[in-house]
């Protein structure tokens, strides 16, 4: 989402100033600052913006306010990733001009150089982007959003902004943005996918530069508790088969499942101008409140083959009032997205990125010996640091099956988090009513709810950094995203089973290291 409030842009000076002054030794090491997960520095960030892979390197831009901690003109920040763990800050690429803030969007590789921006020898790389006109918002009109583009030739270390700008005007759409590029290797041209409002447009060009309106996708499809934002679309293979599909990501603000933002997706066919759906349906890529305008790498090299995905770890319900300084928001861990098919049925399954496996600490291990577990078991001990960790679980219900489950992460101040699972009513749960600060928001605390059927086995895998927990149930088929504020570190892990016992077949405990 953008927010529409606007705010006095500060003097230049002065940010860099302020950037100036965080150094290695004061920053990443303030309370509540996650140690693996991406963060600026310093300044307020949301969407992530023209993820593109090129010579090796990922690029991750993103919604960027340098000037404050909470949401004003943007600008798309920079860092670049050579194993998706670990990141390298760079200037800011883009900045508001004349004609207005630099809102989301995507990037490319243009390997044909159709723009004519660079060479076969050395190819743009394109970026597009929606300009927000403040000016026209003050004044009430509808068409405060166009797109125009940008490209490098020194592999995004700089850019240039087409003189040409716009390139798509505004048909007289209210929330006309986020365009989403893709090249169509079927049709051999470029396609583009934005949001306009409660829908889904679809362009098409031959050189980046002249748009031609394709078709609508969405009014009578999925959820519409707000405005959809941030689209993605995608040709992915069904694991294990002889097929593929096409899968359209649509965020959503608000109307997320338990509140706020969330990310729905479809799958389908696409044909180069027009998006036709398998179900109608509404299917949520993550059930919890806090990963939001997630959108997918392009460039990935064949050989890698991978879908690559990555999520605003927050929810706009409180995302500017959040207790973090110097800096406000995350971003989720990168994740694999891959497509199964049951029944007849799509479903689109996320994990951790393979690479994130490079930051276990394998001396800070605990094995958990299998065993029957009747009662609550509990570990906790001046070795144990759930503030960052892997908790990886395999259980097992007997015949003894429990009504309910719950895995606590607790601290001494009393402040928890509890994950559970329900077999009666077949529902995930995360519970973080106790979880520490919250008075910042009355929108925070709660329980947030996810319908899963659970097997004989349930594989839990939850990655803990900080302030979040990233939760995957059976190698994602359920995923759910959720952040808390302790006032203390976590260092007692519970596990409850309610009304029968359950069967820990394995477990581990790992700690993370930091990136920074």
């Amino acid at each position: 989402m953008k927010s529409s409030r606007s705010s006095v842009f500060p003097c230049l000076i002065i940010a860099l100033m302020f950037f100036g002054r965080l150094t290695a030794q004061t920053v990443y090491t303030e309370k509540y600052r996650p140690q693996y997960h991406f963060t600026p520095q310093q300044g307020w960030m949301n969407d992530p913006n023209g993820l593109v892979c090129y010579a090796g390197e990922y690029h991750l831009f993103y919604q960027y306010y340098p000037g404050s901690t909470v949401w004003g003109p943007m600008h798309w920040g920079h860092a670049v990733s050579r194993d998706l763990v670990h990141w390298e800050h760079l200037p800011v690429a883009l900045a508001p001009d004349s004609i207005g803030y630099i809102f989301s969007g995507s990037a490319v590789v243009d390997w044909h150089n159709s723009t004519g921006f660079g060479s076969a020898a050395n190819p743009p790389l394109v970026a597009m982007f929606t300009y927000h006109n403040m000016e026209r918002e003050k004044q009430g009109r509808i068409d405060c959003e166009n797109q125009g583009i940008a490209f490098s030739l020194d592999k995004g270390r700089t850019w240039s902004k087409y003189p040409g700008n716009p390139v798509l005007q505004n048909p007289g759409v209210k929330d006309f943005r986020d365009p989403k590029v893709l090249w169509n290797e079927a049709a051999l041209h470029w396609n583009l996918i934005l949001s306009a409002h409660d829908r889904i447009r679809i362009y098409s060009s031959k050189d980046l530069k002249n748009w031609q309106f394709e078709s609508e996708f969405g009014p009578d499809a999925g959820a519409h508790g707000g405005v959809w934002e941030c689209p993605d679309l995608f040709r992915i293979q069904v694991r294990g088969a002889n097929e593929s599909k096409w899968v359209l990501l649509v965020n959503m603000n608000p109307g997320g499942p338990n509140g706020g933002s969330g990310t729905q997706y479809f799958t389908g066919n696409f044909d180069g101008h027009r998006f036709t759906p398998d179900t109608r349906e509404t299917k949520w890529l993550d059930w919890g409140r806090d990963n939001y305008a997630g959108v997918t790498w392009s460039g990935v090299p064949k050989a890698d083959g991978r879908r690559l995905f990555i999520g605003w770890m927050s929810n706009w319900n409180y995302a500017q009032v959040v207790p973090t300084d110097p800096w406000r928001s995350a971003m989720t861990i990168p994740r694999e997205l891959t497509l199964h098919k049951t029944d007849g049925k799509y479903l689109v399954q996320s994990v951790p990125v393979a690479e994130t496996t490079k930051l276990l600490d394998p001396s800070s291990k605990i094995i958990l010996k299998p065993q029957n577990i009747k009662g609550e078991m509990q570990l906790t001990g001046k070795d144990i640091d759930l503030n960052q960790c892997r908790i990886a679980l395999l259980l097992e219900a007997g015949k003894s099956r429990p009504d309910s489950l719950g895995l606590v992460l607790a601290g001494a101040s009393g402040e928890s988090v509890t994950i559970g699972y329900s077999y009666k009513t077949n529902l995930f749960s995360v519970d973080r009513t106790h979880s520490g600060k919250m008075e910042f928001s009355d929108r925070f605390s709660g329980i947030d709810r996810a319908p899963y059927v659970a097997g004989k086995q349930i594989k839990l895998e939850v990655l803990v950094d900080a302030t979040s927990a990233e939760i995957f149930v059976d190698d994602g088929k359920l995923v759910m995203t959720e952040l808390f504020f302790p006032a203390g570190k976590f260092n007692s892990l519970k596990f409850i089973p309610f009304g029968g016992a359950i069967v820990l077949k394995s477990g581990e405990l790992t700690g993370i290291k930091r990136i920074w």
